[in-house]
């Protein structure tokens, strides 16, 4: 069968304006990349080359040649002064080829996404997941409640009944807990996990709770429903494929420095080794701004919707970390098309063995719930 020539009018045209001088963007964006003509689904464009002003034509000449070497096609578009060139052919071929090492590169930018199994056009719609008979994803928004730590039966069945009341459908609970320093409270450990579990059949809610180590899937197997992968172990890629043989759902929290992109290329790992029940979750970056503990991406939430099929959840709590703050910040990610939210509650803050400086009151949580349910009808959306 003849094939199709590989790139339009329209095509050759956005090559040539990024070589000609004067050009204000040498190197096209991944959007507009992205919005070109694709060329077939047999022989896609991968990579968008761009050489250096002064390459020669024997650099020029190279870079083709190692192209070639590998299998690939190369299409050249040349301007006045830089020279353009499209990498057509299977990706597997190019991953992982040293192209802006070679001499007479400028730039190489790439076509395709790098993550696959989390991108929304592998199954074009919303993914579900479900946590214990609880759907995470779909038009019902999901409060996910409880303290941060677990420190005693009477506190977390006490809490957990409060924010069951409220409106919560998952618990929230850390047994094992990652702490800056190591000298505060680590958590109960597998006795905090022995605690939730009470909880759990007293309220009927179903439990997440943090898993810091590859040896402890097992046992936190037995009394979770529902793994979290900390900011701390975002990129900790012997957990995240630990947790992706997981026949748990597992909640991935984006790390304090990550960007959208590596938190997908995270949930990637997790998706890759089997486990597609996973929750995305927007918890705060690391900012030059003091006023608040963090500073809640909300950009992330419409990004992450466009992105991936993957439902996204909020923690406005470590978002901000300030209590006055959080309730504003939550109904501001519901408008903008957050899943679900985390939000840490419990009834003596000043008792708190961690954190009890931005958990809400069992009062004001409530409050809260109410809101969320005015705005969530606005946005079509229910609780």
């Amino acid at each position: 069968m003849r094939q199709r020539a590989h790139f339009t009018p329209r095509w050759k045209q956005v090559l040539f304006a990024l070589s000609m001088p004067g050009s204000r963007v040498p190197v096209p964006s991944r959007k507009k990349v992205a919005q070109l003509p694709r060329v077939t689904t047999f022989i896609p464009l991968l990579m968008i080359i761009v050489t250096k002003p002064d390459a020669t034509e024997e650099q020029i000449e190279h870079i083709v040649e190692r192209i070639k070497e590998w299998g690939l096609k190369a299409e050249i578009s040349r301007g006045a002064v830089r020279v353009v060139i499209g990498v057509i052919g299977p990706e597997d071929a190019i991953r992982e080829k040293p192209l802006a090492a070679i001499p007479g590169v400028d730039s190489v930018t790439p076509v395709l996404k790098p993550y696959k199994l989390v991108a929304y056009e592998f199954r074009g719609t919303a993914s579900l997941v479900n946590v214990s008979g609880v759907e995470v994803g779909g038009r019902r928004i999901v409060l996910i409640s409880g303290p941060c730590s677990v420190e005693s039966r009477e506190q977390i069945t006490s809490i957990a009944r409060e924010v069951k009341k409220a409106g919560a459908r998952i618990l929230r609970g850390g047994a094992f807990k990652p702490r800056t320093s190591p000298y505060t409270f680590q958590g109960l450990g597998v006795e905090g996990l022995k605690l939730l579990a009470q909880a759990r059949e007293e309220t009927g809610l179903p439990i997440i709770t943090e898993i810091m180590d590859t040896k402890d899937v097992e046992v936190i197997e037995q009394y979770a429903d529902c793994l979290q992968v900390g900011a701390r172990n975002m990129q900790n890629f012997a957990l995240l494929k630990e947790v992706g043989k997981s026949r748990l759902p597992v909640m991935l929290k984006r790390g304090m420095s990550a960007t959208v992109a590596d938190l997908l290329m995270s949930a990637e790992y997790i998706l890759n080794a089997g486990n597609f029940n996973v929750l995305l979750c927007e918890r705060g970056i690391r900012t030059f701004e003091t006023s608040t503990r963090n500073t809640l991406d909300l950009n992330a939430i419409p990004v992450l919707k466009a992105e991936t099929h993957l439902p996204v959840v909020v923690d406005p709590t470590h978002g901000v970390g300030v209590r006055r703050y959080i309730p504003a910040m939550a109904l501001a990610a519901v408008a903008a098309g957050a899943d679900a939210l985390m939000v840490e509650v419990h009834n003596a803050p000043e008792l708190s063995k961690s954190d009890g400086e931005q958990a809400l009151l069992p009062g004001e949580f409530a409050d809260l719930v109410a809101r969320v349910k005015a705005v969530a009808g606005v946005v079509g959306r229910e609780m």
